[in-house]
């Protein structure tokens, strides 16, 4: 049974930092591309960045790029979403979300419909 577990949400100023992490279990990993995504209230889940397990390839929304940065960590099974000069609009509830499938020239898997594992997520709030 595979298990995501967010944490490291939580309430920042803007132009602060925030560092989520989801702890992966269940099976190995090798082969998934792990995904943050987010939804703010009102809005459709949306899209944040991937990484491939295997690789380590990443990619990210135009949104977040030069701000977040994804990065796993193999023997603590974990990936992490780094997160930079935090905008109001950056709030949201942030997801991490895996599936069986990896990529390597040209990035996939960016609709939330494309996703079997969901972790619970983490409410991040960003104050002007």
């Amino acid at each position: 049974q595979v298990q995501l577990v967010e944490s490291g949400g939580g309430l920042v100023q803007a132009g602060g930092s925030l560092r989520l992490s989801c702890a992966a279990s269940g099976r190995t990993f090798s082969g998934y591309t792990m995904t943050w995504f987010r939804q703010a209230p009102g809005k459709e889940r949306e899209f944040v960045g991937s990484v491939t397990w295997s690789a380590a390839l990443t990619t990210y929304a135009d949104s977040v790029k030069g701000r977040f940065t994804i990065s796993r960590d193999n023997a603590k099974n974990t990936v992490y979403l780094q997160m930079n000069s935090l905008k109001p609009e950056d709030t949201a509830v942030y997801y991490c979300a895996a599936r069986d499938g990896s990529w390597y020239r040209t990035p996939r898997y960016r609709s939330p419909d494309e996703y079997t594992y969901w972790g619970q997520g983490t409410q991040v709030t960003v104050s002007s």
